[in-house]
């Protein structure tokens, strides 16, 4: 027990600082991808220029909180005509020599609670609060460096984090049309799921690990070196209602919280995908590896893929945490058995028929029900809130605190688990009908027209509307995801309209009836079009509302 802030300070900093590895070059290994080394990746004469600067600073958000030099992004983004030359000769300065000043490699961490008990450390996610002037200097370094591998195509197809095009909803609707696929190619065939978790991933990055693979990927020169001095030489602070811990030496990982470290960590996980032969999907830290799962053998595969995981683990320290690690049987058939060896100790894998991916709740049978629930009680919840601290609310401000607080539960990554059960229609409308009735002198009129007079549509009506919008994303490229794993266009000459009509291929599974690929064909193929050859998201949708407007559509 602690008593006082200094004290819960310093039992934090203790337990941040001891999930660090010790930094040395033994074991350290060529990464797969051998590559000449590029020294100009980054021309700091053209990356740190006067506009490239200016563009930053104004563009900075002055309510975020400064680092240790206590320079406030407030004064940066006011003053950024005057500060936009001298900040870029110093961009510069530090790039050419290599060398970062002490206190942009110093942060401020704030522990943000996760779930459990809140007296255990363990239960605290550190964000480190960085220089700004530094940030801003990192956003510049990550541009030209994303812009470089994505130039050459070396980040993974898999990975969807911290990537411009992909996202959770990228991730889960890759995930779920190959498992829904896989369950309608008929009986005998499971897919076996087997969930990862990394043991403290972002803060047990191994710098000497990291800087080898960035050498196998071609980056090399002064980026190089700029990057070993960002890495290297850090210093943390906890910062607990405004008083601090002692300052401690942080001697791996990436911060969470600067602008350049997760960057890095996709590049320090980027080559798992070669390791193992399985199915894999991405987002960060969070990893999955599935196989179908037709013969025994299959499972053996499955099974070897996870050995080799942990050999890759033991090469590049970046452990696993076996006791979180979940194996999900989806179908029937089969029931076998997952083994990881983890520090030379066998953990049997534990099976389990629900499990929360990325925010979604995923279950073995691939039904949205748990999730509907669990979206319901907590948009339910925060209603309950919502009434014991306003009372009753005119439109405009039912409005700001509905779209902004409630709505969002019951509508996250939607398109990947969007209901099709009535019971489960009515548990997210019903959440709808009560919120609105929280409007002065609404309570009492129908539903329907309780929605025209506070300018909303059913959540019925906004799925598909998603659904939409999502389709012609994908198909104009605007996901950077391969289109063809959802949809074939129509070759039939029977159909008339526009030109990007999709075929529908026969499905008997009422999992895959009802996912997203194969339930918005029918109504994308009757568009006309006017609303499909929109030159951008925005004109789509108003063309689609005024659609939906001329026909009558039903709200």
């Amino acid at each position: 027990m602690t008593e006082s802030d200094k004290e819960d300070a310093d039992e934090l900093c203790k337990f941040f600082k001891s999930v660090f590895i010790e930094d040395s070059d033994s074991g350290q290994s060529e990464t797969k991808i051998q590559m000449p080394e590029f020294t100009s990746v980054i021309s700091p004469i053209s990356c740190f220029s006067r506009d490239s600067v200016l563009k930053k600073l104004t563009g900075l958000h002055s309510d975020k909180s400064p680092g240790p030099d206590e320079v406030h992004p407030m004064l940066l983004k006011e003053c950024a005509v005057v500060l936009a030359e001298p900040l870029s000769i110093i961009f510069q300065q530090s790039f050419e020599s290599g060398c970062l000043r002490e206190d942009w490699k110093s942060a401020n961490v704030v522990p943000i609670f996760k779930k459990g008990r809140k007296g255990d450390v363990s239960n605290y996610r550190p964000v480190s609060l960085t220089s700004v002037p530094c940030k801003v200097m990192e956003s510049l370094v990550k541009d030209d460096l994303t812009k470089y591998l994505e130039g050459t195509s070396m980040l993974s197809k898999v990975q969807h984090g911290f990537s411009q095009g992909r996202s959770c909803l990228t991730n889960l609707l890759e995930t779920f049309e190959a498992w829904t696929l896989a369950v309608d190619q008929g009986y005998g065939i499971d897919v076996h799921v087997v969930y990862l978790d990394y043991r403290k991933a972002f803060d047990t990055v191994w710098h000497s690990g990291l800087l080898t693979k960035l050498q196998g990927y071609g980056i090399g020169g002064q980026l190089l070196s700029w990057i070993k001095s960002f890495l290297q030489g850090r210093r943390m602070r906890v910062q607990v209602r405004g008083v601090h811990s002692d300052w401690v030496d942080v001697s791996s990982g990436v911060p969470q919280g600067s602008v350049l470290g997760p960057l890095l960590f996709l590049i320090f996980v980027n080559d798992i995908p070669e390791w193992i032969k399985s199915n894999v999907k991405m987002f960060a830290d969070d990893t999955k590896v599935w196989t179908r799962i037709s013969t025994l053998k299959d499972g053996e595969v499955l099974q070897d893929d996870l050995n080799n995981l942990t050999s890759w683990s033991d090469k590049w320290k970046l452990g696993f945490n076996p006791e979180k690690c979940k194996v999900m049987h989806i179908g029937h058939s089969f029931d076998t058995k997952y083994r990881m060896n983890v520090q030379g100790k066998v953990w049997e894998l534990e099976d389990t028929k629900e499990e929360r991916d990325l925010g979604i709740i995923v279950t073995s049978n691939l039904k949205p029900s748990q999730q509907c629930i669990k979206a319901a009680s907590k948009a339910r919840s925060i209603l309950g809130w919502i009434n014991r601290h306003f009372g009753v609310l005119n439109i405009d401000e039912f409005k700001i605190l509905y779209k902004t607080y409630v709505r969002p539960h019951m509508e996250f990554c939607i398109q990947a688990w969007s209901p099709y059960l009535q019971k489960d229609i009515k548990c997210l409308e019903n959440i709808q009908r009560r919120a609105t009735k929280m409007v002065h002198g609404l309570k009492d009129i129908a539903y329907e027209d309780r929605l025209e007079i506070l300018g909303l549509i059913s959540l019925e009506k906004r799925r598909l509307r998603g659904d939409l919008i999502e389709v012609f994303k994908i198909l104009t490229d605007r996901e950077n995801v391969d289109k063809h794993q959802f949809f074939t266009p129509s070759t039939s000459s029977y159909l008339r309209g526009h030109s990007l009509k999709l075929s529908k291929p026969r499905s008997t599974r009422q999992v895959r009836q009802h996912f997203f690929s194969q339930r918005v064909i029918d109504v994308w193929n009757k568009l006309p079009s006017n609303v499909v050859t929109s030159t951008s998201i925005n004109m789509f949708k108003n063309k689609l509302d005024d659609h939906w407007n001329d026909v009558g559509v039903k709200s």
